[in-house]
């Protein structure tokens, strides 16, 4: 079976994840959603995430961060562009998410890259996800 959109999948695993409050998620591996996973890491929205190889595939397990027990450190994923609307935007149009506290994630030729960057690349740029968070 061929999913339509990966990226809202990967981003409603963790949504249902936290929801849930679960420690993990699992996630079908592909290169963009190990870049995606990467920048969520590093930006301290996950604590850590990892590849392992189940049976016939390789998934993304994700481990989530908690500021507290009950209060997940990410308070909303959104994903701009979807596969049938795209969205593009230059590199001065980028609008700052909650007021800089959240972080817009894009998608460049150069590969995915975050808003929080200076120099941002010439060209224009489709907005794949916007994760947000209260406090981290």
């Amino acid at each position: 079976m061929s999913m339509t959109d990966p990226i809202a999948d990967m981003l409603t695993r963790i949504r249902n994840g936290i929801y849930r409050k679960y420690d993990t998620v699992d996630i079908p591996s592909s290169q963009l959603k190990l870049e995606l996973a990467r920048i969520f890491k590093e930006e301290g929205f996950i604590r850590k995430y990892e590849i392992v190889d189940q049976k016939a595939h390789k998934v993304i397990r994700i481990h989530l961060k908690y500021v507290r027990q009950d209060q997940p450190v990410i308070d909303g994923l959104r994903r701009i562009s979807k596969p049938g609307r795209r969205v593009y935007v230059g590199k001065d149009e980028i609008p700052t998410v909650r007021g800089g506290l959240g972080l817009a994630v894009l998608s460049t030729s150069q590969g995915l890259m975050m808003a929080t960057i200076t120099a941002l690349p010439a060209a224009d740029s489709a907005f794949p996800t916007e994760p947000t968070t209260s406090s981290r």
